[in-house]
């Protein structure tokens, strides 16, 4: 069975599911706050997202200067930020395993078909990206 959103019960599979993120030296109350921080060059603002609310650093994120190469960078920083939100969480990596091999969709209203898909447009980089540390998980028990 597919995976078609990251809501309801598979809610922690959005980026926006309140657990704690180390990234890149800093503390995260979410993965969203990582990936928002992560689009400063500077240390000093992206500090002050270690512990916005992933609303709040989404709204922050869209109000910053971003950093020149963004566009090249984000798809490594969002593996690297989800990465680090199933290893340093366990509880979610046992999940995510769960999922057996559900295809991850995030279906979305708002328009997202970077990230995800809205109105059966995307490309669903976040569900790929899920799927490949699924994958990369399954192969390490291997």
């Amino acid at each position: 069975m597919d995976i078609l959103e990251f809501q309801k019960e598979y809610r922690w599979l959005s980026n926006f599911w309140p657990c704690f993120v180390t990234y890149d030296g800093l503390n995260f109350s979410s993965s969203e706050a990582a990936y928002q921080a992560s689009k400063s060059e500077s240390a000093e603002i992206r500090k002050e997202f270690e512990y916005l609310s992933a609303k709040g650093a989404k709204k922050k994120g869209q109000a910053i200067e971003i950093r020149p190469d963004w566009d090249e960078v984000k798809d490594k920083v969002m593996y690297e930020i989800c990465r680090s939100k199933f290893d340093q969480n366990p509880e979610l990596k046992e999940k995510l395993l769960a999922t057996g091999e559900a295809k991850l969709v995030e279906g979305n209203d708002w328009g997202d078909t970077y990230w995800g898909i809205c109105n059966g447009e995307g490309e669903n980089r976040l569900g790929e990206i899920l799927m490949r540390i699924r994958s990369e998980y399954r192969e390490a028990l291997k």
